[in-house]
């Protein structure tokens, strides 16, 4: 399949807009790159399901703290471009930052999604959400009427974007597709890259942490969140190479912990392993 290319968001609305006017179904996929068998994974579902498939290709500045990795930010747009065209991708946006923000980072228009952006990645990373918020908001803008296609590992983003979504009335259907897996369990994530071969080996941890808490809660039916919470960051603690950060039990609609668990909840962990700070989750249902 041939792959188009664009930089401006002219050129790429003009396309997707192109493509509405002969009635085609479009599908999106936001990614910041670097990409690997899980953003692939989305790719091959927007083009099974939508006419045209698009996706696009930007480390957004907005997300990353002061301390954060954005410049080291790992990057391969010439890879990325052939994952993209291999998985049924048409229109691959991958705008420079003066083409998104052309007054500069950060834009004086922001949006910030209240209710469940400000626990965990919201307390540890300030200002994280309302990046991705911002950005996606605007990607949104840019693409128009559509499907999205986001990845189920990011879960609290998951929810920050669907929140804003609906609120916002924006004319985009937002599908959550389950998380893409090594072998051993770890998620695939572009982050894995910073792992040395010991780390990679320990990184495991986070799905063995997330198993015995699901399985306290299906299998042994233990109802206290606080025991799970501790099952879990129990498993991750007894790793040496890794570092917790938190371990949480919550609502998966307002991301507010139970104080029993009854019916669906959500496990999310998150951990640093040497320069790589990793996050995962798991469904879980009582």
């Amino acid at each position: 399949m041939s792959l188009t290319a664009h930089t401006t968001i002219a050129s790429f609305r003009g396309a997707l807009d192109a493509a509405r006017c002969v009635g085609q179904r479009v599908g999106l996929v936001p990614t910041m790159g670097y990409l690997h068998d899980g953003h692939a994974s989305l790719f091959r579902r927007a083009a099974e399901e939508c006419d045209v498939a698009a996706a696009t290709v930007f480390v957004n500045p907005l997300q990353f703290g002061p301390s954060e990795d954005y410049e080291s930010y790992p990057r391969d747009l010439d890879t990325d471009s052939a994952t993209a065209r291999t998985a049924g991708i048409a229109h691959l946006f991958t705008p420079p930052v003066e083409e998104m923000y052309p007054d500069g980072a950060p834009m004086p228009t922001a949006v910030s999604v209240a209710g469940v952006s400000e626990s965990m990645e919201g307390a540890t990373r300030a200002g994280h959400f309302d990046g991705v918020a911002t950005v996606v908001a605007k990607l949104f803008a840019i693409a128009g009427a559509c499907r999205a296609y986001f990845g189920e590992k990011d879960y609290q983003q998951l929810a920050v974007i669907r929140r804003m979504t609906r609120d916002l009335s924006l004319p985009v259907e937002v599908i959550a597709c389950p998380t893409v897996r090594e072998a051993d369990g770890l998620a695939m994530s572009s982050r894995n890259s910073y792992l040395s071969v010991e780390e990679r080996t320990a990184a495991s941890v986070l799905f063995r942490a997330l198993e015995t808490g699901r399985n306290a809660i299906e299998h042994e039916a233990v109802r206290d969140p606080d025991k799970v919470r501790r099952l879990i960051a129990g498993v991750i603690d007894a790793e040496p190479l890794a570092d917790l950060d938190y371990a949480e039990v919550v609502d998966p609609q307002t991301f507010r912990p139970p104080t029993s668990i009854a019916g669906e909840v959500r496990l999310l962990v998150a951990a640093r392993l040497g320069p790589a700070r990793l996050i995962d989750n798991m469904g879980a249902t009582a």
